[in-house]
């Protein structure tokens, strides 16, 4: 059953949508991410221009990340007072990001930075979050002790000024380096149409010293709160939000990422790492295909026509 979508102008597979909302959804959920950077990709290969793709998806991130949450936030895994301080980078980060964003569709870029973006960050975030993890497990299975990761936290996260105290994390740090990491994942959820988990959960782990616990519920309710802003922007200043393509998405995604967030339990960190690795890392590589390729209309830089 084919369905018209008016933003993107074409005609797509309404099932095949909603089970692409529930296992991107499911996935989400899994590993405490937004889920964009594994939507966009595969919606720009439907045929979707990536333009459309990247702001209409953005509804699917919110909607799976709020189901997650509340299967975190029953468990009392979520810092919501870190959430917040994150969110309100994240929201300074989306505003940033739309404005770049209309500037970029203004020059004809934005398909061809799209595309740069994916292949960039996630072919070397996924590679090196994979060689990470596989390191760790090859260890494991030769009996080796696991390597002590250093306890203390840097110290310049004591040196800036604004602390503050993060009970559930079990941090008293400047409210500065979380911020910061919010205002980046705002720009990324706005040119990418990610939410940043794959970059915003090692970086809470490794950086901020965050209790394991409450990263990946806390990385979801951040990502919940800046992709709704940037949902937002995107459909006022550049009207790129197709209502019909972001409402079956999201209805596949509530329903996955339930299950997901219940199925993370089930799998060790080293190797859910190595997994997602290896995800992000063949998704950037797939979506930097799109620069090689020949496409249908020689005049356009990516599939699906410039934003």
């Amino acid at each position: 059953m084919d369905v018209y979508l008016p933003i993107a102008e074409v005609s797509v597979n309404a099932p095949l949508l909603l089970a692409l909302g529930a296992l991107v959804g499911f996935v989400s959920g899994l590993f405490g991410i937004g889920g964009g950077f594994l939507m966009a990709p595969v919606l720009v290969f439907m045929g979707i221009p990536p333009a459309v793709a990247v702001a209409s998806q953005a509804n699917h991130v919110v909607a799976s990340s709020t189901s997650s949450v509340l299967t975190y936030g029953r468990a009392g895994t979520v810092d919501y007072r870190m959430g917040t301080v994150m969110a309100v980078g994240g929201a300074i980060g989306a505003l940033l990001g739309v404005e770049m964003f209309r500037f970029l569709r203004l020059l004809g870029q934005a398909d061809l930075v799209v595309a740069v973006s994916y292949l960039l960050l996630l072919g070397s975030i996924g590679a090196l979050t994979l060689k990470e993890s596989l390191t760790t497990i090859l260890a494991r299975r030769r009996g080796e002790a696991p390597r002590r990761e250093p306890t203390r936290r840097p110290l310049w996260l004591y040196g800036l000024p604004l602390r503050m105290r993060f009970p559930r994390s079990g941090l008293y740090i400047s409210a500065i380096p979380p911020m910061l990491l919010g205002v980046f994942a705002g720009i990324l959820s706005a040119i990418m149409g990610v939410g940043g988990g794959f970059i915003l959960v090692p970086a809470m782990v490794y950086l901020l010293r965050m209790r394991a616990s409450v990263v990946v519920g806390t990385s979801l309710f951040q990502i919940l709160i800046t992709t709704a802003i940037t949902t937002v922007l995107q459909a006022g200043r550049n009207q790129t939000v197709d209502v019909v393509l972001s409402t079956l998405l999201m209805v596949g995604g509530v329903l996955g990422a339930q299950y997901g967030a219940k199925a993370s339990a089930r799998f060790r960190a080293d190797e859910m790492r190595a997994a997602l690795g290896l995800l992000i890392l063949l998704v950037g590589l797939q979506m930097g295909l799109t620069l090689f390729l020949r496409p249908d209309d020689p005049f356009a830089l990516a599939p699906g026509g410039a934003g």
